[in-house]
């Protein structure tokens, strides 16, 4: 037999070692070397400006504010926020309006894609023509296709994020504007 074909590793304990060296080496030396550039070994100076209360509790620090029917709960109300006592809220406004403004800005952000070019046969925003059948069905008509879909068109509009009141807004912003 020839030599020319052995390995230095003879026994199966030699081959565990080589293993677990192989694995264990590469991984002390990535930390050692971590270690050597962050710092001296996890020695963090009490001192140290960056670890004082005020620094961490600016590191902390929400980066929003909670936004509540035109009240803003941030710097003017953080006491009471930061000890949880109720804010005062300032009553929301008149429902009309709300229903007037959202029921526009849903339409134009998920109804107007199909309603405005008349999609698959999707009857056009202001067309009175093609919306007045569907409007003499009757609203709760048009409520129920929109919140269920109809034919082609999916329930909500394919966006199943929005709340019923919502998108019974829309239709009645587009009902609104189509007769």
């Amino acid at each position: 037999m020839s030599d020319e074909h052995t390995s230095p590793i003879q026994t199966p304990k030699q081959l565990i070692a080589v293993v677990l060296a192989a694995f264990l080496v590469p991984v002390f030396t990535f930390i050692f070397i971590s270690q050597l550039v962050v710092g001296s070994f996890g020695d963090v100076s009490k001192n140290d400006p960056a670890m004082s209360p005020e620094a961490v509790a600016k590191r902390l620090k929400p980066v929003g504010e909670v936004v509540v029917a035109d009240t803003v709960v941030g710097a003017a109300n953080q006491s009471a926020v930061r000890f949880n006592e109720p804010v005062p809220v300032q009553p929301a406004p008149v429902a009309a309006n709300i229903v007037a403004v959202n029921g526009k800005a849903v339409f134009e952000a998920n109804c107007a894609v199909c309603h405005v070019p008349g999609v698959t046969n999707a009857p056009k925003f202001g067309d009175k023509a093609a919306w007045a059948p569907r409007i003499k069905t009757g609203i709760d008509n048009l409520y129920r296709s929109a919140l269920n879909g109809k034919n082609i068109m999916p329930a909500k509009g394919g966006n199943a994020a929005l709340a019923d009141a919502e998108v019974k807004a829309a239709v009645d912003y587009m009902v609104s504007q189509s007769k």
